[in-house]
């Protein structure tokens, strides 16, 4: 029995850490097995990666370098544990995967979309998520949930142009991809979104 895979996507400041919670508490109530990850990180290797990209001290890092070592900590997960963990049939769900690559590297960085996808071909063997979920929240209000944080990291520092390039990538990304990622209104309560985020888990696998 092969696993399911579920990513969750969105701007900063869109709930993701408290859905992604919501869903393995109740993936685990109905008798799943259920391994959670982030990224970038994950694994050992992974969040010492993490810690590089997201340094606020490493304001020059290049757009490439960025990049690879996004992939770099991905193929990293893949391969120590979403991939193992899938073939065991269980529901692995990840904070994010290749479309944060397409949309903050390959779009609001210029990179590329076809150069990420590239890179991530070979970093993840070409894997992609049963379903993903994108927490749809405006660049204003996204913004304005940024400014409530005490400490900001180096993506979080950017500046509001980077994130509005990041809104729109994740819109035309949807566009091409609409029918494994699917939008969520993330102005809506967090018990509101949970149930939307259900119930379409529930009307397609279960």
């Amino acid at each position: 029995m092969s696993g399911l895979f579920i990513t969750m996507e969105g701007t900063d400041g869109s709930g993701k850490s408290t859905q992604l919670n919501l869903l393995s508490q109740y993936l685990e109530k109905k008798g799943f097995n259920i391994v959670f990850v982030r990224e970038p990180g994950g694994t050992k290797i992974g969040e010492k990666i993490r810690d590089i990209i997201l340094d606020i001290n490493n304001k020059k890092m290049d757009y490439m370098t960025e990049a690879f070592l996004y992939a770099s900590s991905r193929s990293q997960l893949v391969n120590e544990i979403i991939a193992p963990e899938l073939k065991k049939g269980s529901i692995v769900i990840c904070d994010r995967f290749v479309d944060s690559s397409i949309v903050y590297q390959g779009i609001a960085r210029n990179i590329g979309i076809d150069v990420v996808k590239k890179i991530n071909n070979i970093a993840t063997g070409g894997l992609t998520p049963d379903i993903t979920f994108f927490l749809d929240l405006s660049p204003q209000e996204a913004i304005k949930r940024k400014i409530q944080q005490k400490e900001l990291d180096r993506l979080e520092s950017e500046k509001d142009y980077f994130y509005k390039k990041v809104y729109d990538g994740y819109k035309l990304l949807i566009s091409q991809n609409s029918e494994r990622i699917k939008v969520i209104d993330a102005t809506q309560s967090i018990e509101n979104i949970h149930k939307n985020i259900v119930n379409y888990i529930e009307s397609i696998f279960f």
